[in-house]
């Protein structure tokens, strides 16, 4: 039986979580989260019943920190003004790469533009993204997400950027190093088709996709599961 249930971002699943915390599965929520520190993701959960500590959560912007330590790199940061505290211990003088992330209303075309400057003036420009997600949802509707604006730094100056955060492969094996399980041993939760479900499905392991939030009929990748908004299970067919 899986020896970890990854879950993501605000799916209705208290009941399930607290049964899974009663058992002897191992688990981690694993988010995209961009626009705040793990602190405030937690007491956001906490709010909401979960009974969750920072050290349970897996997010793009510790991990793009670790990537910035190891390789001594100067990001110029184009994030969102709560996620910059994340990067509080990292040398931003003189950036020689660039950090990007869901930066919502700081997406504007002279902060966009700024970053293209600091990559086109270097020599080996290095663009890292915080993820690569299309869109998202919100109470007001959905909204782009960080893979748009990444997309667009990318054609504007010829490179790839280095993704940390889901659906990147790396991101998924932190978690299961983290919890010292096998990808084999692992099932991933979540609404995202691409980011949750493909990504953990390139790493070796099984998802199971909700039909909440992001999901959509149309989406195109095989999930192990489908669960209904009542934790029914759905027909996979087309």
């Amino acid at each position: 039986c899986a020896q970890l249930l990854i879950c993501v971002k605000l799916t209705p699943l208290l009941l399930l979580y607290n049964r899974i915390k009663a058992s002897s599965l191992k688990l981690r929520f694993c988010t995209n989260e961009t626009q705040a520190t793990r602190e405030k993701f937690v007491k956001k959960l906490q709010g909401l019943g979960f009974d969750i500590s920072v050290d349970e959560v897996t997010a793009p912007a510790p991990a793009a920190c670790r990537v910035l330590k190891e390789r001594n790199l100067r990001p110029h940061l184009l994030v969102h003004n709560d996620v910059v505290p994340e990067f509080a211990e990292i040398d931003k003088a003189n950036p020689n790469c660039v950090v990007i992330g869901d930066a919502a209303d700081n997406f504007s075309y002279a902060n966009l533009n700024e970053a293209f400057r600091v990559l086109i003036g270097l020599e080996n420009p290095v663009l890292i993204s915080l993820g690569r997600g299309r869109y998202y949802k919100e109470t007001d509707g959905l909204k782009l997400d960080v893979g748009a604006y990444m997309k667009a730094l990318e054609y504007a100056c010829d490179i790839q950027a280095e993704v940390v955060g889901k659906p990147a492969k790396m991101f998924f094996e932190s978690a299961l190093a983290e919890l010292g399980v096998q990808p084999q041993q692992a099932i991933m939760i979540g609404d995202d088709i691409v980011n949750d479900v493909g990504g953990a499905q390139q790493c070796g392991m099984r998802a199971l996709q909700v039909r909440t939030g992001k999901y959509r009929s149309v989406d195109t990748i095989q999930p192990a599961l489908r669960m209904g908004h009542r934790g029914r299970r759905g027909n996979n067919s087309r």
